[in-house]
């Protein structure tokens, strides 16, 4: 699929359900589990808790032995490579634990490498090159630094660390905007960039007439047929992506969560500039905002439906997925579309599953009960921002609601196995299929942020 590496991908059983279950779970009829809040003990929260923490504290690198990244710095631990997304969620559960934790170290290892027009990459190397080029945008993650640093301003209060970066995140803002922003407003952007790794963001009657038509398990296939060492494939990878059918997917499409997570970054770049006594700055934020928010509504909302969508060739693509929910964070949404867009959080057929919140909802064809990466699997991450958004726009009586089955879930599975999950499946008390383990990572944002921002009495 990706550079990412999968460990043992069965099913539980006990408090999960069996393998023999799988074959129903790809339909989107709702299985016949209980999606209920339940109270998890003080015992069990308190050792989910601490677990979380020390696998976090045992995957700090950098020192001496590094070959580039010298200073201490929490890590999600993939690779000797360090990738943006993934950091930026780390800092929101890692903020409660800045005197532990070498927390800001992690995002200054992007802004040190920074180009001097603003190009932070999604990923680099254990050299310190960047992965990806920066001439594809493949090579960006969603912009998320800005949403990491006030994350961790609402536990430290620390306005020199603000005024130390803000000039880093406007660059870095405009970057995006020169590059990316189309004559209509919105951003175009890659899927495999955006981190969603393997949710279908093209018009389903689409065929490539550019590239090599390989698809990326195709690509990496090929690859692994040179045998070659690790390092060189992954060389291999990056160098020939832009050739995938997934790679020439660019300019013809418009992406509703890259669209919506500039509105916030440009709404968080206000709250900053205000923080930081920038206040000639905040005019041209608001316009930007004003402006996309109304692009967004007039192309990516459709009323039928009520749901924001991708576009292609300046069409709607009809494919739900959760990335549209990083709108309730840009602010976009009108109230008289708030209600019909919210409810697919509690509709059995959409996202609100077993486990709610899955990246692909039941509705889609392409959906996996057992997860399938990102065709049905529920990540941390992506639950994060949906409570958050609930949240910015006053539902945190769903946010709180969805909180508790996630964690309850969560709960079951650490039970059972002890440990944390890249994702898990939506219809099964599981981890996802496939799912790395002890991973912390971004996963910890359940038992630490979640636990301390929605549960904890």
């Amino acid at each position: 699929m990706n550079r990412r590496e999968f460990g043992k991908t069965v099913a539980l059983t006990g408090s999960a359900v069996g393998l023999s279950f799988l074959g129903a779970c790809g339909t989107s009829e709702l299985p016949k589990m209980q999606n209920q809040e339940k109270e998890i003990s003080k015992e069990l929260s308190e050792k989910m808790y601490s677990k979380a923490l020390q696998i976090t504290k045992d995957k700090v690198r950098g020192g001496d032995d590094e070959q580039f990244f010298k200073k201490p710095f929490i890590d999600a631990a993939f690779s000797q490579n360090i990738f943006l997304w993934d950091t930026c969620f780390m800092v929101c559960f890692a903020k409660y634990h800045l005197d532990e934790l070498p927390v800001y170290q992690a995002l200054d290892n992007f802004y040190e490498q920074a180009d001097d027009d603003g190009f932070i990459c999604r990923e680099y190397r254990q050299d310190g090159r960047p992965l990806w080029s920066k001439d594809h945008p493949v090579s960006i993650n969603p912009p998320l630094l800005a949403f990491a640093e006030l994350e961790m301003f609402s536990v430290s209060k620390d306005t020199e660390r603000l005024k130390k970066v803000y000039p880093i995140l406007k660059k870095n803002f405009q970057f995006h905007v020169d590059k990316y922003q189309m004559e209509d407003g919105l951003f175009f952007a890659d899927a495999l960039g955006m981190g969603m790794d393997n949710i279908p963001r093209t018009p389903k009657d689409w065929k490539p007439t550019t590239g090599s038509g390989l698809t990326e398990a195709e690509l990496w296939s090929k690859i692994g047929a040179m045998n070659l060492p690790a390092e060189k494939q992954l060389d291999s990878f990056s160098a020939e992506y832009k050739d995938t059918v997934t790679g020439v997917w660019k300019e013809q499409g418009r992406f509703i969560d890259f669209s919506a997570q500039m509105a916030m970054y440009a709404i968080q770049l206000i709250e900053i500039a205000k923080l930081t006594d920038n206040q000639s700055d905040i005019s041209e934020f608001e316009l930007f905002h004003t402006n996309l928010k109304t692009a967004i509504n007039d192309k990516c909302w459709n009323e039928q439906d009520g749901f924001y969508y991708d576009l292609g060739f300046d069409e709607q693509i009809l494919r739900k997925h959760i990335g549209a929910y990083w709108t309730l964070l840009g602010k976009v949404i009108p109230e008289n579309r708030l209600e019909q867009f919210l409810e697919k959080l509690t509709n059995p057929n959409e996202f609100f599953r077993t486990m709610p919140l899955p990246a692909l909802p039941a509705s889609e064809p392409e959906f996996k009960g057992w997860g399938d990466y990102w065709l049905g699997g529920v990540w941390a991450p992506t639950t994060y921002m949906v409570l958050k958004g609930l949240t910015a726009v006053g539902k945190n009586e769903l946010a709180t609601k969805l909180a508790k089955i996630t964690y309850q879930n969560v709960a079951q599975v650490f039970e059972a196995t002890e440990t944390f999950w890249e994702n898990y499946a939506p219809d099964l008390v599981s981890y996802g299929m496939p799912a790395r383990m002890d991973f912390c990572g971004w996963t910890a944002l359940i038992p630490i942020a979640v636990y301390n921002e929605y549960l904890k009495k």
